[in-house]
């Protein structure tokens, strides 16, 4: 059975993937597990990413997903055709640093815990500065991300205040610890978990399905995990802040109407249950 199996969702974004799968192809050169790459398309191969992987990267699954099923739908079947031990979301806007040896060591770290359900390495902008990539299951936290996402944090100091705990800006983030979520831009699973928990919940269409992920793995006993010594540069777009103002932005912005249903989604599934597992 293959190592990990690692999972691209594609979207118009041709040239971002062929970039960050050139990472990994570099990464993995010398790595002693079966490392399998899956590009799931949800742009119907518009962008030519077919054709280009058959070019370049010969040994790239290519899978249409037959339009756009969303972010956490198009990782689901990327992982379902490419059974592994392990399971890899990574966006397309990653990149591996060189000669880092990440996904080795990110295997190797799963193999060594058995115990943890999911890992998130750091992520890092890419003028190397740090990207809070972890975060907590705060109620007040969460009820204010809708404000995050249009730059109030920036603005207002409550709501700063509340992002800042969301973040957990308060840690050392060069210390490896249990954590209450992971963002999906870079997340590892087991496979043992996804036989208990499942994969992705397919009413995201997209945005905090990693957040419930990890709190469905927290629910049945797997602890998620940020690892602060394996690192991975994320551009890390936010396109659903771009137009300021909540009303502009649900007007102008589809990807902050996204957002926002994912957030009603994620508060309507867990009322009543609200908690942190780790601080």
């Amino acid at each position: 059975m293959t190592d990990i199996t690692i999972v691209f969702v594609n979207l118009n974004m041709k040239d971002d993937i062929l970039r960050a799968i050139r990472s990994i192809v570099d990464d993995t050169r010398v790595c002693p597990y079966q490392v399998k790459i899956v590009v799931a398309d949800n742009s119907n191969n518009r962008d030519g990413v077919k054709e280009a992987l058959e070019g370049s990267f010969p040994d790239v699954l290519y899978l249409d997903c037959g339009g756009n099923v969303g972010f956490g739908r198009g990782n689901t079947l990327g992982f379902q055709a490419a059974p592994a031990r392990y399971y890899f979301a990574l966006n397309r806007d990653t990149i591996i640093p060189e000669n880092s040896r990440t996904i080795e060591r990110l295997v190797r770290f799963m193999d060594d815990h058995p115990e943890i359900g999911c890992v998130g390495p750091k992520l890092l902008n890419l003028d190397g500065t740090l990207q809070y990539s972890c975060y907590r299951f705060d109620l007040p936290s969460i009820l204010i991300k809708p404000l995050k996402q249009i730059n109030w944090d920036q603005k207002y100091r409550w709501v700063r205040k509340y992002t800042n705990r969301l973040l957990m800006k308060d840690f050392d983030h060069n210390t490896t610890r249990p954590v209450d979520w992971v963002l999906g831009a870079a997340m590892i699973v087991r496979q043992e978990v996804v036989g208990q928990v499942g994969w992705f919940d397919e009413r995201y269409f997209a945005y905090l399905e990693d957040c419930d992920w990890c709190r469905s793995m927290w629910e049945h006993g797997w602890p998620v995990y940020y690892a602060h010594d394996i690192i991975i540069r994320h551009a890390h777009a936010r396109e659903s802040s771009r137009v300021p103002g909540i009303l502009k932005a649900l007007i102008k912005n589809k990807t902050a109407r996204i957002h926002l249903a994912s957030w009603c989604k994620y508060l309507l599934k867990w009322r009543g249950k609200h908690k942190y597992y780790r601080y």
